[in-house]
């Protein structure tokens, strides 16, 4: 579950904690842009566009809910990113680790 991240402390840094989401969005953006999913052959896609996640990501991350993108490079390796609420819709008893100043 996502929300658990949020007890590991020794995960957390000012550079990573965000109080606009335009920002997270943004942070999103460009990881992915700097390592793109694999296409099919005939350069078909094999995930939803980054318009798609954008869109969901900026509809659900205001309401507390936790955003999760996982793919396949083109070399294969599995990347993965998260952006995990605090407080959180779902955890709402575990306390956010970096509160906003």
């Amino acid at each position: 579950m996502t929300g658990h991240w949020l007890l590991k402390r020794s995960q957390v840094s000012p550079e990573r904690t965000w109080t606009d989401v335009g920002v997270a969005l943004a942070w999103l953006t460009k990881l992915y842009q700097e390592n793109p999913p694999f296409e099919r052959e005939g350069g078909r896609r094999a995930y939803c566009s980054l318009e798609d996640k954008l869109e969901y990501a900026s509809d659900v991350l205001p309401r507390g809910v936790d955003v999760t993108w996982v793919h396949y490079t083109p070399s294969k390796n599995l990347f993965a990113l998260s952006v995990v609420c605090c407080p959180n819709r779902f955890h709402p008893d575990v306390p956010c680790p970096l509160p906003p100043a």
